[in-house]
């Protein structure tokens, strides 16, 4: 019973709590220490299913493809992001359909502080975090370059920044479909680089990639607005207590705090659409700059021909000697005298 305990601690998620309700009792849960037990569990489960995805998948897929080192390592950091954001999208999309909260978007700020998770919305931010946490120590077993460090470093802290902020200030319910309009868009990039590697004239998939995260983008700028300047200045309770969890929706109630996060959301989400306007643009620019050298070589091509002198015959060769076109010879005939 001892290691059955000790095994539950790595294996479940704790700080499960009895919550009363209209049809009895419902099991739900909180955060606390011991959850960074269970999180380093899942740490060296994400560790080895990373090691199975490279071994059985990608590793075979890139014997085939013979690419370079820098598209082998950008190949293995896509395909392991496709595996990882088409599970998380499903499973993130399950989560949210079964729990209302896309039914009910009332549901993003109503009751607040969520204190009280439903198991499935608990395990899946503690499997989030242990894959982002797992991404750090990857770096060293992938050989990761070191100009791209920085850039991965970067993008892993921002996730467990997000997660971790949403999961610890109970504001889970809008993480959960922040993180699912991310991870709809992180996708489709992801699989549209997989599809240039194999094919690099095929991009078709990231003109679908674009529109996922035009619209994606609006979305989660509606969301915010949504939430933060109508749904949380609501909440009845708006003392701070961050003894019940409430710990910022005080904030909310003031119209000048409200505006500069509103403010602080539109100039980031500003500056994002602004780097991707500027990618299109200069891609865009490369593909005419493409198609217009390519043009230029056919064109030059096609005047060398022309140019080119052809030779002609008066007449047309039979076993070795020049004809006339009546077939008659070409050496004009000596007349006799009369």
């Amino acid at each position: 019973q001892v290691t059955a305990k000790t095994a539950f601690l790595f294996i479940l998620p704790q700080y499960n709590v009895s919550v009363p309700t209209a049809d009895g009792e419902l099991v739900q849960y909180h955060y606390g220490l011991k959850d960074l037990v269970t999180i380093l569990f899942y740490i060296f489960i994400a560790i080895v299913l990373h090691a199975v995805v490279q071994e059985y998948i990608l590793d075979k897929i890139n014997r085939r493809l013979h690419l370079s080192k820098v598209k082998h390592s950008k190949f293995n950091e896509s395909g392991q992001l496709v595996a990882f954001h088409l599970t998380s999208v499903i499973w993130c999309l399950y989560v949210v359909v079964t729990e209302g909260y896309i039914s009910n978007p009332r549901s993003l700020w109503e009751n607040y502080p969520h204190v009280y998770l439903p198991y499935q919305v608990k395990f899946f931010y503690l499997c989030q975090l242990a894959y982002w946490l797992h991404a750090l120590p990857e770096l060293y077993f992938q050989k990761v370059r070191k100009e791209e460090i920085p850039r991965q470093l970067r993008c892993i802290t921002l996730y467990l920044l997000h997660i971790a902020g949403a999961y610890l200030l109970n504001l889970t319910r809008l993480g959960l479909i922040l993180l699912l309009l991310q991870y709809l868009a992180e996708f489709f990039f992801h699989m549209a680089r997989l599809v240039y590697f194999t094919d690099e004239n095929n991009e078709k998939l990231f003109n679908v990639w674009a529109v996922v995260f035009v619209v994606t983008r609006l979305f989660t700028l509606t969301l915010y607005i949504l939430v933060i300047g109508f749904g949380l200045p609501r909440v009845e309770s708006q003392a701070l207590d961050p003894e019940r969890g409430n710990f910022f929706s005080f904030l909310f109630n003031n119209i000048l705090f409200r505006m500069s996060v509103l403010l602080l959301v539109c100039l980031f989400q500003a500056s994002v659409m602004w780097r991707f306007i500027h990618f299109q643009l200069r891609r865009w620019r490369e593909y005419w700059n493409e198609q217009s050298s390519r043009k230029r070589a056919a064109a030059a091509a096609g005047t060398k021909q022309q140019s080119k002198p052809l030779k002609r015959d008066s007449g047309y060769h039979e076993n070795g000697v020049v004809k006339a076109e009546n077939g008659t010879s070409p050496r004009t005939k000596k007349l006799k005298s009369p």
